[in-house]
């Protein structure tokens, strides 16, 4: 009774196979076995009663990971038409037991990381078996001879056990063939060594008569095979192991997109699911599916649509001596018919219908973290569910329960499990709304599990994870957007550690660019307040200590630039301007408005101007940070316009190398429409940038030509065709213009010679000559 060889029913499959789990449901149907042996890790063996369960709903999947490192995990999904599954509901629903046969996770995610495969240790074979038979049957194609040979084949028509005894003669034939090379021999020679361990001891219970076994179609032939029972575990002797964890989690059809826990992976499960729940007429069902799918989405699609393309279908399978049409011939007709030859519907269809978006469902008695349980009663409370298709969730924060959703989102990013991503709101730029796109992946369930070493909660695993962060934190820039985080995930208990370190490095940091870095996110922390209620008077004497750092540093760390360290200082210019601003306008707790207005007059604005008119009068300063202090002059009304046109003369002016006043003009009008617009409104201005550009030598214009493109590239269509109007027109038919022609403040039609003459005793005296020098004007 222990023989391998006294011919137990094995049953190989393909992974992932309506046509395969049709085989099984039947096969085990007509040998009715008194215990069945599935390949899967044997710690789940506790769990197969949960697959019972009114609540449990495929796609699912086993999740086993090492308990003192949790990242370190495998994943073994199952959909309604894996044959796995089917068995394993068979066995439930006729009492009989059900036993899982793999190699133990315990010893699979023990394995050393660089030898791992995706799927935690299940087998990567590096030569498919389904391709090296398609190509003996002539066929180039493994899915498509694979649909023709097994899945548009009906089970139950005779023999029930003839396809798999086919099946286990072609592995055999391919086992022969390739074992022996190298071919994934030590990993595979592991698991089939413990599959027929758990094997045997089933045949001495049951009998050979009483035994089936679901496995990969790969694995039956090394299950046939006569092996002793001390050669198979002295394969297995030594083996490193860890403390393993197994439950049920959620998974969903575009995961199994990928390969899986079985080493397998399938392009279009949505499709093979409509295959296994419509085995009849599943052509016309799967065709009216996507009619509807188009309907939806406001496509006309009407039944003589549908019809005629399960005609084109028809024809396109009998062309191609199909026995039914597949995946392609379906695809082939809904794109000529229901698309009308166009591939953008056609994308959708495969998305929502070929793919698929459906999320399976797991009973509450499942095992989980402590963390995983807290997150879903959050989420209960809060209505906020689970979804595999990505969707847009819209906030008013200024109610509590989009507030609470918003902490909770935030406070999981700060975890790292990005089930929401922000994004831009539409219709609505107020502090007061937020925009969510949300979708969630089954590998979150592994980042909340490494999480759980944090805390219980969400709460206190995120406070406790943001005051390590903090701790940990590389620079200045990364504590203040932890501080940011903090405040929007609603943690006090973690500000004070945050704010704690924060004032430490910004005491010690001396870098100008890394406190120009860190002030934006510090004050925008500190707005936070307005609308979520939190306190924020620490954050205050911070980001004026902070600003008061930045005066002082920024106008010395402005000088002697390249190109690149130019740009990225006009970068820190802009967004400490547009900090400064909001420090003053914003009200600490317990002032009034009429505090915060106060500050905005004599606080850090009138600072931060001076500094700003320092910046753009100093030649060693970089042009394109000259040009933006003068616009953000100009637009705060400290610069008069005929000040600004004086500037912008200057830096234009024949002595100013081309490179160097290209760059103060981008500096100057960058800022996407407002720049156009100013040029536009003012054309005095644009006469001298269009004075300036036909000047330009031809050697010149062209290494200022890609900067100058990037700069009026921004604006819109409208704007430039309008510069484009007033450039046309010449600066003789623009009325209104005070150009060079008449007079700029500073500049003249031609040479003042009395002007000139005035400064030849200076010439003569650092040249040390007598002689009359001659002014070429």
């Amino acid at each position: 009774m222990t023989d391998v060889a006294k011919r137990p029913l094995l049953l190989g499959v393909r992974h992932h196979g309506p046509g395969s789990a049709r085989g099984v449901r039947a096969a085990l149907e007509a040998a009715r076995p008194r215990t069945v042996l599935i390949e899967g890790p044997p710690e789940a063996d506790a769990l197969i009663a949960l697959a019972a369960d009114e609540d449990m709903r495929p796609p699912v999947a086993l999740l086993g990971h090492a308990v003192d490192e949790p990242g370190r995990s495998a994943f073994w999904p199952m959909a309604e038409f894996s044959p796995e599954w089917v068995a394993l509901r068979w066995a439930l629903e006729h009492g009989v037991p059900a036993r899982f046969i793999d190699l133990p996770a315990a010893h699979s995610l023990a394995w050393d990381k660089e030898e791992e495969t995706e799927d935690g240790g299940a087998g990567d074979l590096r030569v498919d078996p389904l391709a090296a038979l398609a190509a003996a049957a002539g066929h180039d194609d493994p899915e498509r001879w694979w649909e023709d040979v097994v899945e548009h084949r009906s089970a139950g028509e005779g023999d029930p056990f003839a396809p798999f005894a086919a099946l286990e003669e072609a592995m055999t034939a391919l086992r022969d063939t390739y074992d022996g090379t190298g071919v994934d021999d030590d990993r595979d020679g592991l698991r089939e060594a413990y599959m027929r361990l758990r094997l045997r001891a089933a045949l001495r219970e049951h009998g050979a008569g009483g035994v089936a076994v679901v496995c990969g179609a790969w694995h039956v032939p090394a299950l046939r095979r006569r092996t002793t029972v001390a050669a198979d575990r002295a394969l297995l002797k030594g083996l490193p192991r860890v403390k393993a964890d197994l439950t049920w989690v959620p998974w969903t059809h575009r995961r199994l997109a990928r390969a899986g826990g079985y080493g397998a992976g399938v392009d279009s499960p949505g499709w093979y699911g409509h295959l296994f729940a419509a085995p009849y007429r599943p052509v016309e069902r799967w065709l009216t599916k996507v009619a509807g799918l188009l309907r939806e989405e406001d496509r006309i699609v009407s039944p003589a649509h549908v019809i005629e393309a399960v005609r084109l279908a028809e024809a396109l399978a009998a062309l191609r001596g199909r026995p039914l049409p597949g995946l392609g011939e379906t695809t082939d007709a809904v794109r000529a018919v229901l698309c009308e030859g166009s591939d953008v519907p056609l994308a959708l269809v495969h998305d929502r219908l070929v793919v698929g978006d459906a999320l399976g469902e797991v009973p509450a008695g499942a095992p989980a973290v402590p963390l995983q349980r807290d997150l879903q009663r959050t989420q209960r409370r809060l209505r906020l569910k689970p979804e595999a298709r990505e969707r847009e969730a819209e906030l008013d924060l200024r109610k509590e329960n989009d507030a609470e959703r918003s902490r909770l989102l935030h406070r999981l990013r700060l975890l790292h499990v990005p089930w929401g991503r922000p994004a831009a709101s539409r219709g609505s730029t107020g502090t007061f709304r937020e925009t969510w796109r949300l979708r969630w992946e089954p590998e979150l369930s592994v980042r909340v599990a490494e999480a759980g070493v944090w805390g219980t909660t969400v709460l206190a695993a995120a406070t406790a994870k943001a005051q390590a962060d903090a701790v940990a934190a590389r620079s200045l820039a990364d504590v203040t957007a932890l501080a940011e985080r903090c405040l929007l995930a609603g943690l006090p208990d973690a500000l004070p550690t945050v704010m704690r370190v924060l004032a430490d490095r910004a005491a010690l940091d001396a870098d100008v660019g890394h406190l120009a870095q860190a002030l934006p996110a510090l004050v925008r922390a500190q707005r936070y307040g307005d609308v979520r209620g939190t306190d924020t008077g620490a954050l205050a004497g911070v980001a004026a200590a902070l600003a008061e750092r930045v005066f002082v540093g920024l106008p010395p760390a402005c000088a002697a630039l390249d190109a690149e360290a130019a740009e990225e200082m006009r970068r820190h210019v802009d967004a400490v301007h547009g900090a400064v601003g909001l420090l003053a306008e914003t009200a600490g707790p317990g002032e009034s408005r009429g505090d915060a207005a106060d500050v905005h007059r004599g606080g850090l604005r009138p600072r931060w101007l001076r500094v700003l008119r320092t910046l753009s009068v100093r030649e060693a300063v970089a042009g394109v940070v000259r040009g933006r202090a003068v616009r953000l002059l100009l637009d705060e009304g400290e610069v008069a316009d005929g000040e600004a046109a004086r500037l912008m003369g200057i830096a234009l002016s024949p002595g100013t190398p081309p490179a160097d006043a290209a760059a103060w003009i981008e500096g100057f009008v960058e800022g996407g429409a407002g720049g156009g617009l100013l040029l536009v409104h003012d054309e005095r201005l644009l006469a001298l940038v269009d004075a300036w550009l036909t000047g330009v030598s031809a050697e010149a214009f062209t290494d200022v030509l890609p900067l100058l493109r990037r700069t009026f590239a921004a604006y819109g269509t409208g704007v430039r065709r309008t510069l484009g109007e007033l450039v046309r027109r010449g600066p003789e038919q623009r009325a209104d213009v005070v150009g060079a022609a008449s007079g700029t403040p500073g500049f003249a039609a031609e040479a003042d010679r009395e002007r000139a003459d005035a400064v030849l005793p200076v010439v003569r005296l650092l040249l040390g000559d007598d002689d009359p020098v001659e002014v070429g004007v």
